[in-house]
């Protein structure tokens, strides 16, 4: 499990430098002249330009292995920060942005794809995946406080040249510490048999999975999208923008609560992903009505049923996909956040002065629940799920 040590080290320092910039690249777009409705649009098109590389990503993994793409995201994210350090107007932002989505967009089906490779044993790869949650959460809890601190010390430009070395350092790393898992990586069974004369092809029917799951994904991104264009807009000056970052690091604090009970790997994938996903939708609602709660106990329940529905929902991916083509169902799980990551943005960017985005949330998640194929996960073979 070097590997997958490695991976978490390097993806810990990715997501921290990543998620740093969560809380400052709004106050910075407004610094420039880009009034909300245009910031709006610079999310969605971060996200938007993700699909090309997802696409890229589904197919290029199961062929060529993560390593190289991993490489080329971290690096590739890392100069374009180094220019974005010297954007002077909104659409030099908005151009950058997009580039950064779509070098970004290799990043998570490479890493997701290695993992699951790492082992055939279903538990462990459930743990693989909580794992990958784990180090994603612990880097974003002090990353979005430290940026804001970051820009309030030493400017917008100096931190954003500081994080741009930052993963291009991580990269150079990367490519001599990842190796790639070619034992594990996708085969023909057609053409192995080939070159096995003298055993007989047994071809099985290959497991698809049903597309309506992929809705999940694209409400669960919609509404963080929503979340992460709402809760900068409260920052007016530096103090505001310190508090935003607190915000942030308390939703991260909420998803490391229940990541770290590790005994809710225990629950079948599916009830896990469907009950926090109706948890994470009243947690909106509430937002969006004025439930008399606190902020932050209302963001902290949101990170808390985030740290059960991602590695829920990618140990389910697993299951459905019958531990083959990994690369190509972790780019579709890509792909619909990216297509939510960008309809979040916009919709909140348009419609927050007729109805409170959270609203909007809401009523993603929910469609998105409705059309989950219940029947036909809770049919899957016992030996799929943990017991």
């Amino acid at each position: 499990m070097r590997t997958a040590v490695w991976l978490y080290l390097f993806l810990f320092v990715a997501f921290f430098d990543l998620h740093a910039q969560y809380p400052i690249l709004t106050p910075f777009a407004i610094s420039i002249g880009a009034a909300p409705s245009f910031i709006g649009l610079m999310m969605g098109m971060y996200s938007i330009t993700h699909l090309p590389g997802n696409l890229i990503a589904g197919y290029g993994v199961d062929r060529f292995g993560s390593r190289l793409f991993i490489v080329f995201s971290l690096l590739a994210a890392g100069i374009v920060l180094l220019f974005q350090s010297h954007v002077t107007d909104p659409w030099q932002l908005l151009l950058l942005r997009s580039i950064s989505g779509f070098v970004l967009a290799f990043l998570s089906p490479a890493c997701l794809a290695l993992l699951a490779r790492l082992t055939d044993d279903r538990v462990q790869q459930g743990k693989l995946m909580a794992g990958n949650g784990l180090v994603h959460t612990l880097a974003s809890v002090v990353s979005p406080a430290a940026g804001a601190y970051l820009v309030a010390k030493i400017g917008f430009g100096v931190a954003f040249t500081l994080l741009g070395w930052v993963l291009v350092v991580t990269a150079l790393c990367a490519l001599f510490f990842i190796k790639d898992i070619n034992r594990k990586l996708d085969r023909n069974p057609i053409k192995d048999a080939a070159a096995q004369p003298l055993q007989p092809v047994q071809s099985e029917p290959a497991k698809t999975v049903p597309w309506t799951v992929f809705l999940l994904p694209v409400g669960l991104s919609c509404a963080q999208g929503i979340l992460s264009f709402e809760l900068p807009l409260l920052a007016k000056n530096e103090e505001a923008m310190m508090t935003t970052g607190l915000l942030f690091s308390v939703i991260s604090i909420g998803a490391l609560i229940t990541l770290s009970m590790m005994f809710l790997n225990r629950i079948p994938s599916y009830f896990r992903t469907a009950l926090g996903s109706v948890c994470l939708a009243i947690l909106y609602f509430g937002i969006a009505a004025g439930v008399p709660l606190p902020l932050p106990v209302m963001l902290l329940g949101i990170g808390m049923m985030k740290g059960i529905v991602l590695p829920a929902l990618s140990t389910l991916l697993i299951e459905l996909s019958g531990g083959a083509r990994y690369g190509r169902t972790f780019s579709i799980l890509a792909i619909a956040s990216s297509v939510g990551a960008f309809l979040g943005p916009m919709l909140a960017g348009q419609l927050r002065d007729f109805v409170s985005p959270y609203y909007i949330a809401f009523l993603g998640l929910m469609l998105a629940l409705m059309f989950l194929p219940f029947y036909r996960l809770r049919r899957m073979a016992p030996n799929t799920h943990f017991s």
